[in-house]
Order: C-alpha cells, then structure tokens, then sequence
C-alpha cells in the first residue's frame, strides 16, 4: 500500500486513553505553537464521535471541494490548515458509527483532504485505544504520539494503556503532557497543587519517556478554546502557553533529530 501524506514530514497522533483530560485543546495548542514556530502546520480532528476542534480553532464555515481531484480544503486558522468532520455534522446529532464507518472518516481525513506539504500534521484522536487508533497505525506511518493526562492516578491508568498500545503497534511516542498540573492564582502567582501535580512526570521517569510540560488550570485556556482562539494565540506570555510552546518545541527537536 503507497503511504499515504507523501509531503507531510512529520504525523504526531496527540491521544489520551481516557476522556476529559484536555486533549483536544492540548492538539490545538501544539499546532498553534508549532505554526508560531515557523512550521506549515495542519491539524486533523480524528476525535470522530466528538468533534471539537472547529469550535477551538474558531471554524464556522464549510470546507470548500476542489474541482480537479474532488479533494477537501482545510481551512486555515491562527497559521494552522485545519480539518474537522465537526465543520460537515449537525451539531446536535450524534456520530453513532461503527467499525467499518469510522475506517471511512479516517480514510477521508487522510486521502480525501488536499493537506499539502507540511511540516507537521497533529491529530487529534479519541479517547480510548479502539478502531480509530488502529486504523491510523494501519493506513500511515506515524512518526510518534504526544500522550496527554492528568495528575490523578485514574488518569494515569488509562495514560499507561495508551502508551502500551502505540508501543505495540511500532510507534514512538514522543512525550507525556501533564495538562491541569497546577492552579496559578493570577492575583499573587501562587501555585495551588489541585489534582496531585507530578504524576505525569513520575510516570514518564517510571516508563523511560519524554516528559514534554506541565500545563496549568487557567480559566483563559477555556474561554480562549470557547472562542476560537487557543491560549498560545490568546495571551502567547501566559503560563499555560509557554507549556504548550515548551511542548512543540521538545517535539520539534526529538523529530528533528531522527531526520524525516
């Protein structure tokens, strides 16, 4: 089978094994990042039973079709080509698909959509380690996965079966992220240990992987998602969007030094 993404040099899976931890916005923010960087960018929402990254990114229009190969056109925003199945589904219905469907809308989000030459396509996948996960190990060589978590331990049971799954299938992963590490008070600076900080890196150590950033709990992070406008576009001097850009930045030398 011809791989697929010839132009793309880098494909970074962005996944947590478990939902509610912020991965979505974490994907949205490492593209950001990565674009301010200096790097063409795309971002392909694979989240397929919930799609969010067009209300993130701050999509409210449909992707237009290209008349010559029929291919769709991401569209751009905050430097970043994003593509979503959230910008063509009624909002209001549910995706309730099974296996061979969501094969489909993985197919689609990587032959069907016109990316172009990048340096990096980030995707953002769905909680779990099921039939999304392994269509995407199957259909294109990754070049790693960006593990996102939480401080609490029910966070990091599921973190490890994801890491477990990507390590099985061949695929590198790059580093852990511990999202909602710590509360900063914006008033005095004070750093409040909300969910236990340090498991993720404790983790990391335990497994022998990258440990890529803490991220705090900042109400702007999700004001700025709600909006439109990711934290590291939003306010770029913040906390959480200098852990975002420590993040890309940490990716960006990993895969840089392995070469293309």
């Amino acid at each position: 089978m011809a791989e697929l993404l010839p132009d793309v040099r880098f494909k970074v899976a962005v996944a947590s094994a478990k939902g509610g931890v912020g991965k979505s916005t974490v994907t949205a923010n490492l593209a950001v990042a990565l674009a301010r960087l200096g790097h063409a960018v795309g971002l392909m929402d694979a989240d397929i039973y919930g799609p969010s990254q067009q209300i993130m990114m701050g999509i409210d229009e449909k992707p237009y079709v290209d008349k010559h190969d029929h291919r769709l056109l991401p569209i751009q925003r905050h430097g970043v080509w994003v593509a979503t199945l959230g910008a063509l589904m009624d909002p209001e219905r549910p995706a309730v698909w099974r296996g061979p469907m969501l094969m489909k809308a993985v197919d689609q989000l990587l032959a069907g959509v016109r990316w172009g030459r990048l340096d990096f396509l980030l995707v953002d996948l769905p909680p779990g380690t099921g039939d999304v996960q392994l269509s995407l190990t199957q259909r294109t060589a990754l070049s790693g996965a960006v593990i996102v978590t939480t401080p609490q331990e029910v966070a990091l049971i599921d973190a490890r079966k994801g890491i477990a799954m990507f390590q099985r299938a061949g695929v590198s992963v790059l580093g852990i992220i511990e999202n909602m590490s710590y509360y900063l008070c914006p008033g005095c600076g004070r750093q409040e240990e909300i969910f236990k900080r340090g498991g993720g890196r404790d983790m990391a150590e335990r497994l022998g992987v990258p440990f890529l950033a803490e991220v705090p709990i900042d109400p702007a992070v999700v004001t700025g998602g709600d909006s439109g406008r990711p934290i590291v576009s939003l306010a770029p001097e913040s906390a959480a969007a200098r852990a975002y850009t420590e993040a890309a930045e940490a990716v960006r030398r990993t895969l840089d030094a392995r070469g293309p």
